[in-house]
């Protein structure tokens, strides 16, 4: 939590300026940096949480633009790579959470973006298409700001852009995340100010 923390911490209201704050933050544990990332990251153990396993079913770009139609929610993207390990872990020990899996199916569309990807991606009227000087998809370029690390959460609020966090998260560090953009709050209360009150439950 003092990650996430220390990633939002001093961040008043704005789009522009929590995405700021957003990439101040760097992650103590996990995370697998390429191109325009810090290096130096330390990967410490990690602690297993008591949970139950339940699978979060996955959206594709296609399938959230076509329900962002009918009704507007917080879009959640886990961006990977098929050799991150990473990733993989987060997968094990953290998406397949049943707290995790269960709220991010009630108050998100969930998707899983592979950055390496060659199929083409088009979202909100662009076209995204692999890009082999970066050996990643435009699209992934696009979500991080051009800022590669794995695995990294972007959370892209109802008309806003997207806010990426990077690095490998645990399901207590997820849900104070995602409960501050779940329940309405981003935009409207500081993330300090939000953490200060909040209780995790996961």
């Amino acid at each position: 939590m003092n990650k996430l923390k220390t990633y939002f911490g001093g961040v008043t209201l704005g789009l522009a300026v929590l995405a700021t704050g957003l990439w101040a933050w760097r992650p103590l544990t996990g995370g697998e940096r390429v191109s325009g990332a810090v290096a130096g990251a330390v990967k410490s153990p990690v602690r297993p949480a008591e949970w139950t396993r339940e699978n979060l079913s996955w959206m594709s770009i296609d399938e959230v633009a076509g329900k962002l139609q009918k009704e507007q929610r917080p879009i959640l993207i886990d961006l990977y790579t098929t050799w991150c390990g990473w990733c993989k872990e987060m997968d094990k020990k953290t998406y397949s959470n049943k707290q995790v899996a269960q709220y991010l199916q009630d108050k998100f569309y969930p998707v899983k973006v592979d950055a390496e990807t060659h199929t083409t991606i088009n979202w909100n009227g662009r076209t995204y298409q692999f890009n082999p000087n970066y050996r990643s998809n435009e699209f992934a370029l696009y979500l991080t700001h051009g800022r590669l690390e794995f695995p990294t959460t972007i959370i892209i609020p109802p008309g806003g852009e997207p806010q990426a966090i990077p690095g490998y998260l645990e399901p207590k560090e997820l849900e104070l995340l995602v409960k501050y953009f779940g329940e309405g709050k981003f935009g409207k209360v500081s993330f300090d100010d939000y953490q200060k009150g909040f209780k995790p439950s996961w």
